[in-house]
């Protein structure tokens, strides 16, 4: 009978790899958490989140008219998601911290001071997104579909099809608004410059513009609303790019 016996050079190997994988299960416990944490909080206001959330859609309801469940379980469990999906939201700066931890150690002294920068513009503009969607979007959108509705016929909005609606298009505006980091990161990374990026704005407008058309009602007003704050998310980003345009090395030059 042989014994299968591992060389020293085979045990030092495989301790980080555990080490990494027993940190990496301790950030995602913590994330967790304190999602969790945050859900028993917002639990009891599971009806008043929702009934703030539909507030857009409600407002511009016909009379005598208002939202619906078609499924059973569905008045119990859509509150619930939308409590779970909210304490998510509200947790994404603590799990891109434990992100960044994890990551933090295998960075240059100036990949981290760069980092950081990003990592906090990146969540406000994703939050402003979020924002402009529910009190300028919202508002417009439902305004047009209520108008939009054929004589004879009813809205009465499903109140999880609302939910995965709206849902939706917060993240497709959070994500719009992360253009100007984008735009950085793509200089900073050397994949492109700032003069590139000048030079192809006529592009950038008429994708801003297409963009806007395929995540909006076919109305110039709420197509002009997200095409305008991309191109100048774009811009701003443009501007800003020159302070992460990489340079040259002194030690290599003159070689």
């Amino acid at each position: 009978m042989t014994v299968d016996k591992h060389s020293p050079q085979e045990e030092d190997s495989e301790r980080p790899l555990i080490a990494h994988l027993l940190e990496l299960r301790s950030r995602i416990l913590r994330a967790l958490g304190v999602v969790l944490v945050v859900f028993l909080g917002l639990y009891p206001l599971r009806e008043s989140l929702y009934a703030w959330l539909s507030g857009p859609l409600r407002a511009v309801l016909p009379p005598d008219t208002h939202m619906i469940a078609t499924q059973v379980a569905t008045p119990f469990i859509i509150p619930l998601k939308l409590a779970l999906v909210s304490a998510f939201f509200i947790c994404i700066p603590y799990i891109l911290y434990q992100v960044w931890a994890f990551v933090a150690p295998g960075l240059y002294r100036h990949e981290r001071r760069l980092v950081w920068p990003l990592l906090i513009s990146s969540v406000a503009l994703f939050y402003v997104g979020m924002a402009f969607a529910y009190f300028v979007v919202f508002p417009l959108i439902f305004g047009f579909f209520a108008q939009a509705t054929p004589p004879g016929v009813a809205m009465m909005t499903d109140i999880g099809e609302y939910l995965s609606f709206v849902l939706t298009l917060f993240f497709a505006f959070g994500v719009a608004f992360e253009v100007p980091i984008a735009t950085i990161l793509l200089v900073r990374t050397g994949l492109t410059t700032r003069e590139t990026l000048t030079e192809k704005r006529p592009y950038v407008i008429v994708g801003a513009f297409t963009i806007g058309m395929l995540l909006t009602p076919p109305d110039v007003l709420s197509q002009v609303l997200l095409a305008v704050p991309m191109w100048l998310l774009y811009e701003i980003g443009v501007i800003f790019s020159a302070w992460f345009t990489p340079r040259p090395d002194p030690d290599t030059i003159g070689r």
